[in-house]
């Protein structure tokens, strides 16, 4: 397993795996399937936004193809550039049981130090997501709120816990 930070040339393989996501995950993101369907020129909006500053997303590739993925997005207000938040958390079944959630997870919180900027990650995940839910709460993450009813899809409500990791 391959892990690095993505650039520019690997937006159509975010682009694949974000759709595959938000598919076949619909509870875990703000954004729907159908939503992501209806933008204009989403490959170059992903180009865009893997060369923003303060933001860092990372891809787990299996053999050259892109199967986990994961944002560190800095905020970018004055008073709150001590922050970052994890967004777009998601690996592939055939990802899956091999450590990859971590290994991103880590490598998100590794340039998230490096910055030196950044002393605080927060990120929400949904309560009835048991395994990223403890994957979080293994790399030190904490819950300080619960949210209910924070996503609906289709008739069914979705509660968010809100965490975050105090890197210092």
């Amino acid at each position: 397993m391959e892990l690095r930070q993505l650039v520019a040339e690997d937006a159509s393989a975010y682009w694949e795996l974000r759709l595959e996501a938000l598919k076949t995950s619909p509870e875990a993101f703000g954004a729907s399937y159908e939503e992501a369907m209806r933008r204009d020129n989403p490959i170059e909006r992903v180009k865009g936004n893997l060369s923003v500053k303060g933001n860092y997303t990372f891809g787990a590739f299996d053999q050259s193809k892109l199967v986990g993925m994961v944002t560190l997005a800095q905020e970018g207000n004055l008073k709150m550039k001590h922050r970052a938040n994890i967004f777009a958390m998601y690996v592939s079944p055939i990802g899956r049981g091999q450590g990859t959630g971590k290994a991103l997870m880590r490598l998100a919180i590794e340039q998230a130090r490096e910055s030196r900027e950044i002393e605080k990650i927060n990120l929400s995940v949904v309560t009835s997501n048991e395994a990223a839910k403890n994957l979080y709460l293994q790399l030190g993450f904490k819950v300080f709120g619960t949210e209910d009813m924070a996503l609906k899809v289709g008739d069914t409500y979705y509660g968010e816990h809100h965490m975050s990791l105090i890197l210092n």
